[in-house]
């Protein structure tokens, strides 16, 4: 039988003040989700001033990184370049800029997902996130 890693309440509480940390340095409002390796919601953080609707973005960017195992970015960049049939992909809503997948050793243990201020940064946010846990 297969062992996988996964996330706990520690890392969840580690990765949402790495990354308010992040946020608060530049001065960025910004909402952060974390879900597990099914996209599933284990947190969210919204900060001061977030828009209202970056609650819902946040986790949408978190679920779809989790689900691809790859950065929300790539289905933006595709849908981008032309391929819009991306949009009618079943069950990814955040196909934006700012969800990262947490990986360990080829294993995807969730996402880290940001919303609020310009894509790249909400991405650098969600890096920040990641890089708490020392992977």
């Amino acid at each position: 039988m297969k062992q996988k890693f996964s996330l706990q309440l520690s890392d969840v509480k580690l990765m949402t003040a790495a990354a308010e940390a992040e946020a608060l340095k530049n001065n960025w409002a910004v909402t952060i989700a974390v879900v597990d390796d099914g996209g599933h919601l284990l947190g969210l953080h919204r900060l001061d001033g977030a828009a209202p609707v970056s609650a819902h973005i946040a986790p949408a960017k978190a679920h779809t990184a989790a689900l691809g195992r790859r950065e929300s970015k790539v289905y933006e960049d595709t849908i981008n370049g032309g391929r819009t049939s991306f949009l009618s992909a079943p069950a990814l809503q955040g196909m934006l800029e700012g969800g990262v997948p947490v990986m360990k050793d080829g294993q995807c243990l969730g996402a880290v997902g940001v919303s609020g201020v310009k894509s790249s940064e909400d991405a650098q946010i969600a890096r920040a996130a990641i890089a708490a846990l020392g992977l």
